[in-house]
């Protein structure tokens, strides 16, 4: 890349306009304020249009840049490779009015000097200070090829990138702004390129114009200049004279071929502004990131203002949109990019709002056309159209005048939204090639739209079935405080095969579970449901631990060799102080001892996971006291690829013995150890118990003989020890319900004495025992049966209630709600 002229190379310390050499260009650099009068003008400008400094600064720069007219044609601009906007163009970009890039080339009027042609860019300038508008200049005549078999393509400029080393003088106080400013201006322009070059301008102390052929100048004078209205005229004869059929005056020649080079070069530049388009959206499945990128994409390049309006469903992650929308459709504003000053759209269409739209709005004719309507003026008439959607708020003057563009964002010709684009008065019209631009534009846009919300869609479902699928524990039951966490993996997708669960037993008992099967994704949650209903149904059938691995793992083989699971399964008896335990190939647990705060990893026997077969399993009992705490979890939270997993059990069970002031605050503690930076690849369930027990003096038990008037005895020892808790508001219903038990028992019993239970806790609980494996039916009695209503009594009066086999026989229980206290 070559670096500009050196301007103290000369004689006089500033070479002349025509003594650049090939690849090196001196480059007048103008910036004007918002009222149009120069606020800097570098030394390249003074040479190059015969003005000093002192008598430029705070001048309008229309009046120091004197237009003589059109180039002569044997100065044809396509040897710069730049278009022809002339004199009225760098007018309206001298006034600080412009709001868009432009570029052009004129002929100029030097005092001392001949006439001189040069090709000049416009940048409009957005930030705090007082600086509008960046003026590039250079001398045309360096910049033209002289061999015709050096000429390159009239879209290939030889000048193919501008570098706008922005006279960066001490004195000049924006210098650093429009230096930051650089890949603003030149978007291929990256931050380590942008700041090589401002370097390398404040070394040499005069401006660059580099020459690159990878970049372009982000400027397409046929998009957002305004043709000359000579050239138009020229272009008008020279189709009419085509169209009838006559000969190509003389005169019009060139233009023929200038025009079919022109046309040629529009079209190549649109293909490479969408091009472009297409690899700055869809970076990313996030549906709100993916609407950014689609609006940012088209401003200010190809429009001032795009507002981006979707359907309901889209906006909330539902299915595919369903049939033509109508007037009734509900259309989302979910993004608003425009060129304006800040603010001055946010309150009148605000991001965020919903509304639809009527039959008579060019919106509803694209939505429902699915194809693109252009409006090249909004009139008046218009204007007050559309703003009548917007009640209270008047729209007119941000939209009349303007020119319009709406097109439909489609996905497999369904209409999901359609973008709004307007163009500022001031620039060109809306035409035919721009709709055809903007309806590419959109259908790209479209599918980009639809892959996010596919995605979106698609995690939505699994959340869904992933939260269906956890239960939701209560944080209390009998004799112990229960919490929970279920993370869902960040890298491997939100479905997974954790689970844990706890589940009400006989007798005060509680099982806690936790569980991981093998694999991600939807297969192994729907695995993850079968196996975690069969657990529920077994713990319910009370069969003990090692059992209902056993069980378990039977079940999974016969379901497929492909349903393979880790799982861990305690039970808990409060009133004992008792955890029985067993492991099927499933990471041990923690248990903290409150009574030194000690933390140790349960020894048990490891067993293979369910779904190998003929691998026995062991159950261990373990005491605990009131106020221990059992924790259980997978292995996501503990094991990371690299990582002895040694060390993570080490940091659970350091984490798990850190005091807490709530369960809640415990698990948080565990899971902030553990996963401190996030990130975690596989899923991660967790589960917490409380172990608080139950009181001896919470429980009173009796052994009835076999004898029918041991009812009546039944009946007045628990009247009499509801009384004693003070709990005389539930004896009646207490009476009258362990009667009916105990009846049962002593009827159908053989051998052994009846037993009778009552256990004090959140709820009253009532157990009968006897020596008969037969379980109670609920049935319907007729008026005329003398059995029957015994259990239908308890089913009405009860709670609870149920029946489970033991190994001595059968527990008949209900539980009562205790009044408050």
């Amino acid at each position: 890349m070559d670096r500009g002229t050196d301007d103290r190379a000369a004689p006089d310390g500033h070479p002349g306009p025509g003594s650049a050499v090939a690849g090196r260009v001196p480059l007048a650099v103008v910036v004007v304020d918002r009222e149009g009068l120069v606020s800097h003008w570098s030394a390249g400008a003074r040479r190059l249009f015969g003005t000093s400094k002192e008598a430029a600064l705070g001048r309008p720069a229309v009046d120091l840049l004197p237009v003589s007219g059109a180039l002569p044609e044997d100065g044809d601009p396509s040897s710069y490779g730049v278009d022809d906007g002339l004199g009225p163009d760098l007018d309206v970009s001298l006034g600080g009015q412009l709001s868009y890039p432009a570029a052009g080339c004129a002929r100029l009027n030097v005092p001392g000097s001949d006439r001189i042609d040069v090709l000049w860019w416009a940048y409009p300038l957005v930030g705090p200070g007082p600086e509008r508008l960046l003026v590039l200049a250079a001398e045309a005549a360096p910049l033209r090829l002289r061999d015709p078999d050096e000429a390159l393509d009239a879209t290939d400029a030889v000048v193919e990138r501008i570098v706008p080393a922005f006279a960066l003088h001490t004195d000049f106080p924006g210098a650093e702004r429009l230096a930051r400013g650089l890949p603003e201006i030149l978007p291929s322009m990256g931050v380590g390129e942008s700041a090589r070059i401002v370097a390398q301008v404040l070394e040499l102390g005069y401006p660059v114009l580099e020459f690159s052929q990878n970049d372009r100048v982000p400027v397409t004078p046929d998009w957002g200049v305004p043709r000359r209205a000579e050239r138009r005229a020229r272009r008008e004869r020279l189709a009419r004279a085509v169209a009838a059929g006559q000969p190509v005056p003389t005169d019009l020649r060139e233009d023929a071929d200038d025009s079919e080079d022109l046309e040629y070069a529009a079209v190549r530049e649109r293909l490479e502004f969408l091009n472009e388009v297409s690899g700055r959206i869809g970076t990313s499945l996030d549906l709100a990131a993916t609407i950014v990128e689609v609006s940012k994409a088209v401003v200010p390049r190809f429009t001032d203002v795009a507002g981006t309006y979707l359907r309901e469903q889209v906006v909330a992650g539902e299915g595919f949109p369903d049939g033509v929308p109508d007037t009734t459709t509900l259309w989302h504003r979910v993004a608003l990019e425009h060129t304006d000053e800040p603010g001055r759209w946010d309150d009148v269409v605000p991001v965020g709002e919903a509304m639809p739209f009527p039959a008579h709005t060019p919106f509803f004719q694209c939505m429902t056309t699915g194809e693109p309507v252009l409006v090249p003026r909004i009139s008046e008439e218009t204007g007050h159209a559309i703003a009548a959607q917007f009640e209270k708020r008047d729209i007119r003057p941000l939209i009349t005048g303007r020119s319009m563009l709406v097109v439909p964002l489609k996905a497999r010709n369904v209409v999901l939204g359609f973008m709004i684009l307007l163009r500022h008065p001031e620039r060109p019209e809306f035409n035919d090639m721009d709709r055809v631009t903007g309806a590419e534009l959109a259908a790209r846009a479209g599918l980009v739209l639809d892959n996010a919300r596919m995605y979106t869609y698609q995690e939505s479902v699994a959340e869904t079935l992933q939260d269906s699928m956890l239960p939701h524990i209560p944080a209390r039951m009998a004799g112990c405080d229960i919490a929970t966490r279920y993370l869902p993996g960040t890298l491997l997708g939100r479905v997974g095969g954790d689970w844990f669960d706890s589940v009400k037993l006989p007798g005060a008992r509680t099982a806690f579970v936790v569980g991981d099967v093998m694999g991600h994704g939807l297969n192994s949650a729907a695995m993850m449901g079968q196996l975690r209903t069969a657990v529920q149904t077994m713990a319910a059938l009370d069969l003990p631990p090692a059992r209902l691995l056993r069980n378990l793992d039977d079940l999974a083989q016969r379901l497929g060799e492909n349903y393979l699971a880790t799982c861990l399964y305690a039970v808990y008896d409060p009133v004992a102080g008792e955890l029985s335990l067993a492991n099927a190939g499933h990471i041990p647990p923690v248990l903290v001892r409150a009574e030194d705060g000690r933390s140790e990893l349960l020894d048990l026997p490891t067993g293979a996971p369910i779904g190998i077969g003929g691998v026995p399993f062991e159950a261990v009992r373990v005491p605990v006291r009131p106020g221990d705490r059992l924790v259980m979890c997978t292995d996501g939270l503990v094991e990371v690829r690299g990582e002895d997993i040694g060390v993570g059990l080490a940091t659970l069970c350091e984490s798990a013995a850190h005091p807490a002031a709530s369960m809640d605050d415990a698990c948080d503690t565990i899971i902030r150890a553990l996963n401190p930076r996030g990130g975690r690849k596989d899923d991660v369930a967790l589960l917490m118990a409380r172990l608080s027990g139950i009181e001896p003096d919470d429980v009173a038990e009796w052994r009835l003989p076999l004898d029918p008037a041991e009812v009546g005895r039944a009946r007045a020892a628990v009247r009499e020890q509801l009384h004693d808790w003070g709990l005389a508001k539930a004896a009646y219903t207490a009476e009258l319900l362990v009667s009916e038990l105990v009846t049962n028992a002593v009827r159908h019993s053989r051998h052994r004495p009846v037993g009778l239970r009552l256990v004090r806790g959140d709820t009253l609980l009532c157990e009968v025992d006897d020596d008969d494996h037969e379980l109670p039916t609920l049935l319907s009695a007729s008026g005329g049966d003398e059995t029957g209503r015994g259990l239908r009594v308890v089913s009405t009066l009860a709670r609870e209630w149920g029946a489970t086999r033991t190994g001595a026989g059968k527990t008949v229980w209900c539980e009562l709600t205790l009044p408050r206290r």
